[in-house]
């Protein structure tokens, strides 16, 4: 697992004063405004967040340091935030999408490979997980019924898929 994940990327100055626009890349806005320290690409240089707000579905963030737009515009615009996963705890059950893309999927009770887990569908009811393997996509709904194991350490999922999902492939 990554220490560090993508959280949104600066896009653009927001006023004269040293903000920018952020767009997020986690489930909430609001989420990435719970943060004190962000930090800034690859190379995980950390920044202080003064103040973080939502604005139409992006966050304007002041980072210390930043005082004009002519600063924000060279050092932040285009560059993306990570966040550190040891500043949150998630609730028993709750994933990092990053931490899941990947993972095999197999069947609970035979074992059988059903493919990997290449994407996360963010629907309102649930999630649903797109699973690739031998030609065939299959959309598993995130539900108790269906994910019956999410094994991290292990990079591994077991599934028991509702009935008649493989016939309608």
């Amino acid at each position: 697992m990554k220490q560090y994940l993508k959280i949104g990327k600066i896009v653009n100055t927001q006023g004269i004063g040293g903000d920018v626009k952020v767009v997020p890349w986690c489930d909430d806005p609001a989420f990435l405004c719970e943060f004190e320290t962000l930090y800034l690409d690859k190379t995980h240089t950390s920044v202080s967040i003064s103040n973080a707000r939502v604005q139409k579905g992006n966050v304007i963030l002041h980072i210390d340091g930043v005082q004009t737009l002519e600063e924000a515009d060279q050092k932040l615009c285009g560059r993306v935030l990570y966040m550190n996963r040891d500043d949150v705890e998630l609730e028993e059950g709750a994933y990092f999408i990053q931490d899941l893309i990947g993972m095999k999927v197999y069947d609970a009770e035979t074992g059988a490979l059903y493919g990997t887990l290449t994407n996360v569908l963010e629907t309102g009811a649930n999630d649903v997980y797109e699973v690739h393997g031998e030609g065939k996509l299959i959309l598993l709904p995130a539900i108790p019924d269906v994910i019956k194991e999410t094994d991290l350490e292990h990079g591994e999922m077991h599934v028991t898929l509702l009935e008649g999902l493989l016939d309608a492939l």
